[in-house]
């Protein structure tokens, strides 16, 4: 299933998109598309509904974010080979492990902001997966079986707050809007392998990332393994897992992003986000 949320923002309805590209109201069958819906046995109710029994969604409706109340954003740094590399670190020798802060999400097609005191401003295609059963020290080889569904999510980054500033690497990755997430959730039976898929992002029509999730330093079953060792996660909790090279910061020299600069970004099979930059507003 690809499930979405629908709607103004704060107002969103919960929905699928069926096989033809109709999204479909779920309204009537759950509330909103939390972690108490993402459990294996509440997403095979939803899988056996007739799509064309739910109601159609208005055309060209606002999606927003595909999982709401996310409790936890947790993200993956340096996790490409050639991102590593092109930033100058050490490639890691176990993940590296950050946090964005959950009311920085917003949908795919939303407007990112740029904060007050921005001086390089960055993009980074990822692909997050979304915890459907509580994950605590979980063995790799049971690792997928916790995951609710894949989505795209854009890392923004403040890179002058990130590095420059002091201290922690999350000054640079929270402000509002620096968590673009969707289109959709995609349900793992609708990926034949979730360590091989091809992801792009560009800027104003120009190609800057180009990169295939099979050359992740650490899988996602690692990944998901891994930070299970450190803390719980709960179902709806949001895990977003490294980008490619071709990040401003690894440019010579540097193109950050400014106001009016457009990303496209593109995962296969996950769908395709579109945001503007657009200058700080109260």
């Amino acid at each position: 299933m690809k499930l979405v949320r629908f709607g103004a923002a704060g107002a969103e309805k919960p929905g699928l998109v069926d096989a033809q590209g109709v999204i479909r109201d779920l309204s009537a069958h759950v509330k909103d598309m939390t972690g108490e819906v993402l459990g294996a046995a509440s997403l095979d109710k939803l899988r056996k509904l007739d799509p064309k029994s739910l109601p159609a969604a208005p055309q060209g409706v606002r999606l927003g974010p595909p999982v709401s109340k996310v409790q936890n954003f947790i993200a993956v740094g340096l996790n490409y080979v050639d991102h590593a590399k092109e930033t100058g670190a050490e490639i890691p020798k176990e993940p590296i492990l950050f946090n964005k802060l959950a009311n920085c999400i917003v949908g795919p097609d939303d407007d990112v902001m740029i904060p007050k005191g921005s001086l390089k401003l960055d993009y980074e295609v990822e692909i997050a997966f979304v915890i459907g059963r509580r994950a605590r020290y979980v063995a790799e080889k049971d690792a997928l079986a916790h995951i609710a569904g894949y989505a795209i999510c854009n890392d923004i980054s403040e890179r002058h707050f990130q590095a420059e500033r002091g201290g922690q690497w999350m000054k640079g990755k929270c402000a509002e809007t620096f968590g673009p997430l969707g289109p959709w959730l995609v349900t793992p039976d609708e990926i034949d392998d979730v360590q091989s898929l091809a992801m792009t992002l560009d800027v104003n029509g120009q190609r800057r990332q180009t990169g295939n999730t099979k050359t992740m330093i650490f899988g996602i079953a690692h990944c998901l393994h891994y930070i299970s060792q450190f803390m719980v996660l709960e179902p709806g909790d949001v895990v977003t897992t490294g980008t490619p090279p071709g990040v401003a910061l690894g440019m010579k020299p540097p193109v950050w992003l400014k106001a009016g600069d457009v990303m496209t970004l593109t995962i296969q099979g996950l769908g395709e986000q579109k945001q503007k930059v657009v200058a700080f507003r109260e």
